[in-house]
């Protein structure tokens, strides 16, 4: 990756762009995958998929995170509540499908 103020032209910029949009997608199959790991552990100890303390674990650590970037904490906790409702849903299905006899 390069230093944003060594990126020569629009051309180049949208490139970078459009590459870091790959490499965020393919973080997000990793985390898709551990989560249905996570709801295969879920499964064994018979845990729910929604844990609300581990929830607002997850968006402070986001938040945190977001703060020591310079990122908006408020637009970073959004995309975060989406993402773990998502998983959560990914996990309730999981869960649903196990069981089924």
């Amino acid at each position: 990756m390069k230093p944003t103020d060594q990126i020569p032209d629009m051309q180049a910029l949208r490139a970078e762009i459009d590459a870091l949009d790959r490499d965020l997608v393919r973080l997000l199959a990793r985390r898709r995958d551990l989560i249905d790991r996570a709801a295969q552990l879920k499964a064994v100890n018979g845990w729910p998929a929604r844990i609300d303390a581990r929830v607002e674990e997850v968006v402070a650590n986001a938040r945190r995170h977001a703060t020591a970037a310079g990122l908006d904490a408020d637009l970073i906790e959004t995309i975060w509540r989406q993402l773990i409702e998502a998983a959560i849903a990914q996990e309730e299905r999981q869960l649903e499908r196990k069981e089924q006899p």
